[in-house]
């Protein structure tokens, strides 16, 4: 009995497919761990941006802004850490041909980025402990070098992502095996300047919609604090920024993927057929006998936004311009449209957001008090997160079926192992216990802080030390006994 029962549970295991188990737990990590990148990028920017005002101006709510914040952000840091880390054992666990075919060429930026990191690593310590040990602006440059290496780490892994969707700087023998690497080829490869420029931006603009998002929150609840409100223009002023710049990016990004990868292209904008005066169809779907079904179509504004030069008479390749197993299934192109519809609509309400910001400190020089304001505000957090997980999944579903553009499907890359089902329960209860951690650390450490009410270290920044106070007054009490 037990025999049998043994059988059937590896015949079951047998007959499992990794390749779904596989996509399923890689996706997982990279929309978690994506979550963490824009505070790894921008969080210390806006640290450095409260700290150069405590010390230039004297401001005493900004340096206790830039004290927390710094604390905030080495938590983050260290819990990004450890889900990157986790990233890059998939590499190898969940697509061991893809890296045994690729790896030469795909490991070039990963290296850089681990300079990257622990360059970061190293300052973050530094500038944390520097509070109380360092001069003011001696203290304010040991923190400069966090977001510049935190920005180079994210461009050097995009690069990374930008070489599967334009592989290049390689040199295969007639085995398919990779003879020779050119690193600066293989990093600055076609795609990777628009999409790092863009990731880049994203980054900025979620992490600081994300902080924005917390003190308005608190201010709804009657938080409304000069610290609060300096907190809230910094965070928000960033995004604010960042938005219009972003959609300029993102339409020169969109109009590559038009030229260089039709078949995304055609998924984003569901075009079954090649055809003219192609319409910008908002939501709707595309159905399994290739007609276009619902939504709401804008005639003729795909071919002119693709190609403003020719216009409505812009051609546009359609999916059928490849065989059914070279472009993504019905439900992935779906999911491709939806998600850019989700993308494009929240990036234009964030936009719109940024622009009632910037008028009333135009005219008003102060942020907006509305209640409406801070409403909007408090939710345009979650909502640049969602924009964000959006636009990764328009880049890697509409990719589909290559996990190298038009060099590897997926299916030839992933692991064979059948137990792989296996590792995504594990990945996805120790990511669940990380992300319940950070939330609850995180909000026990504003808990203190504001019972505290202003620095919660003996020690005020920028200060003399315990020990250096004690024998100050050590000093004086000598003096005072040999004065007669």
């Amino acid at each position: 009995m037990i025999v049998g029962e043994t059988v059937i549970g590896l015949a079951v295991a047998a007959a499992v497919d990794p390749v779904p188990w596989a996509r399923s737990q890689m996706a997982f990590t990279l929309a978690f761990h994506i979550v963490l990148v824009p505070l790894g990028v921008s969080w210390a920017f806006m640290a450095l941006i409260a700290n150069y005002r405590a010390v230039r101006h004297d401001d005493h709510d900004a340096l206790l802004l830039a004290q927390r914040w710094s604390k905030y952000m080495a938590v983050t840091f260290a819990v990004g850490a450890v889900t990157g880390t986790v990233l890059s054992f998939e590499f190898g666990l969940l697509w061991p041909r893809f890296m045994g075919t690729w790896g030469d060429a795909f490991g070039v930026p990963f290296a850089f980025e681990g300079l990257f990191f622990f360059t970061e690593a190293i300052f973050v310590a530094i500038y944390i402990f520097g509070w109380r040990r360092l001069k003011p602006w001696t203290h304010f440059w040991t923190g400069v070098p966090i977001p510049v290496a935190g920005v180079f780490g994210s461009i050097s892994v995009v690069a990374a992502n930008a070489w599967m969707n334009a592989p290049g700087g390689f040199t295969m023998n007639a085995n398919g095996e990779i003879t020779d690497v050119d690193p600066v080829k293989v990093i600055f490869n076609d795609a990777m300047p628009l999409q790092a420029t863009h990731m880049v931006i994203a980054a900025y603009l979620v992490g600081g919609f994300l902080v924005a998002s917390v003190y308005a929150a608190g201010m709804l609840r009657g938080r409304d604090d000069r610290y609060h409100r300096l907190a809230f223009t910094i965070a928000f002023t960033v995004a604010a920024v960042a938005t219009p710049i972003q959609m300029g990016v993102g339409d020169a990004l969109a109009r590559w993927v038009f030229t260089n990868q039709p078949v995304k292209f055609a998924a984003i904008e569901l075009v079954p057929t090649t055809s003219s005066d192609v319409p910008e169809r908002l939501l709707g779907k595309l159905n399994p006998d290739g007609k276009v079904t619902g939504g709401i179509p804008i005639p003729g504004l795909a071919s002119w936004l693709s190609d403003p030069s020719t216009g409505r008479s812009t051609v546009v390749e359609g999916l059928n311009s490849v065989p059914a197993d070279e472009r993504p299934t019905v439900d992935e192109t779906n999911i491709v449209h939806l998600a850019w519809d989700v993308m494009v609509g929240i990036g234009t309400a964030l936009f719109l957001l940024s622009v009632w910001y910037g008028v009333i400190w135009l005219f008003r020089r102060r942020m907006p008090r509305s209640k409406w304001f801070l409403r909007a505000a408090a939710c345009s957090g979650v909502l640049a997160v969602i924009t964000m997980e959006a636009g990764w999944i328009v880049t890697e579903v509409g990719r589909q079926p290559w996990i190298v553009y038009q060099r590897m499907k997926v299916e030839a890359a992933a692991t064979a192992n059948t137990g792989v089902w296996l590792t995504f329960i594990g990945v996805f209860v120790l990511y669940a216990a990380l992300g319940v951690t950070l939330i609850l650390v995180l909000r026990g450490m504003s808990r203190r802080f504001r019972r505290a009410g202003g620095f919660v270290e003996g020690d005020t920044p920028y200060g003399p030390t315990e020990a250096a106070a004690a024998d100050e007054v050590e000093t004086a009490e000598q003096v005072e006994e040999r004065t007669p």
